[in-house]
């Protein structure tokens, strides 16, 4: 299970071949890599089942491998229909799904060996041999919104931002920043703590995955989604995808292009989990500070949960956020698919319910 997601696993993997299961999408939510928290946001998870779906369905037009096999129809389901026998494309789903048909690959324990050694990723490729998904996400960016992890680790001067404009080589303005170019980078996948990588690091890490055909397949990807928003009136601001490895090949995996794994605007406001990231930082910043403090505590230690050591748990959002936020995952859903898969207001509508509460 993941904080968001869970598992139906039918015929699992192989080390020589690949299984098949479905994803089940919760109302679930996650910031701060804090794993489930104490509500849950209604449709979120048929939202983002559905966004996912939309996307996985263009990246096959366009040519680009993933493990998607579709949708599971729920009102076959709610029939009685076996969810393996009721798998559809997204186009035939008589409702908003919330489980999705996917093909599975090997994932193996990633040891931990301490704070000196660190994690064992020979013993993980150990396990995986040449079907495993890949330990890694591949993250690409097209802007520099507020709140990107870029701002802390990079100067604009990286970018050669400087030149010929009005913002400082060495401090990102207030607004949010279009990058001459997308930026791909590599961060960790199954680590208590995500991290960026050296390319180098990356490629280490990737195994016998190569690393220049994981930012090829992430570029792809990148262009098929931006393409798509742009098309809905959005801008999409950046992302990320995960992949497995497979009989030579790699595959796009997990789920690709939603609210959750990427950041999209629309009119100049932002629409992604960022929303509620946001909500935390200005409302409950003695639980972000606590987060904070404890994954620089865990550096030292035997122990790599960092959550053990964290002294405070975070507060439920109030109600009238929690509608807000479930009203635009559905309003952004309807206008990025151009179907009114959900009786909601429109997007319009319901970013200015999330700038009210």
């Amino acid at each position: 299970m993941t904080s968001v997601k869970e598992f139906r696993v039918g015929d699992p993997a192989t080390p020589d071949a690949l299984g098949r299961g479905r994803f089940v999408f919760t109302d679930a939510y996650s910031v701060f890599d804090w794993g489930r928290m104490p509500d849950a946001i209604p449709r979120k998870g048929a939202s983002l089942c559905t966004m996912g779906a939309f996307n996985f369905e263009r990246l096959s037009a366009a040519g680009v491998p993933t493990h998607y096999r579709g949708v599971v129809a729920p009102d076959a389901v709610e029939a009685g229909t076996d969810p393996e026998d009721a798998v559809v494309p997204l186009a035939e789903a008589g409702a908003p799904p919330t489980a999705m048909a996917i093909e599975l690959t090997q994932v193996p324990e990633l040891p931990y060996e301490g704070p000196e050694t660190g994690y064992d990723y020979d013993a993980f490729h150990a396990a995986g041999g040449d079907n495993y998904l890949v330990p890694l996400e591949v993250v690409f960016r097209n802007r520099v919104p507020v709140g990107s992890s870029l701002r802390r680790r990079r100067e604009p001067a990286d970018f050669g931002l400087e030149a010929g404009s009005d913002i400082d080589a060495d401090a990102w303005p207030d607004g949010p920043v279009d990058l001459p170019e997308a930026v791909v980078e590599f961060s960790t996948k199954y680590e208590q703590q995500d991290r960026y990588l050296t390319r180098d690091e990356a490629d280490r890490i990737a195994g016998v995955a190569d690393i220049d055909a994981l930012e090829s397949l992430a570029r792809d990807v990148n262009r098929v989604v931006t393409d798509r928003a742009e098309a809905a009136g959005f801008v999409h601001e950046d992302g990320k995808i995960e992949c497995l490895y497979t009989d030579g090949k790699l595959r796009v995996a997990d789920v690709v292009g939603t609210f959750d794994e990427n950041r999209f605007s629309y009119g100049g406001r932002g629409i992604s989990k960022e929303v509620v990231r946001q909500w935390y930082k200005a409302n409950d910043p003695a639980w972000v500070d606590a987060v904070t403090e404890a994954k620089a505590a865990v550096a030292d230690r035997d122990i790599d949960d960092w959550r053990e050591l964290c002294e405070a748990d975070p507060d439920p959002l109030p109600p009238a956020v929690v509608d807000a936020v479930s009203a635009l995952y559905a309003a952004g859903t309807n206008a990025y698919t151009d179907r009114e898969w959900f009786d909601v207001p429109d997007i319009e509508a319901a970013l200015d319910a999330v700038d009210g509460p």
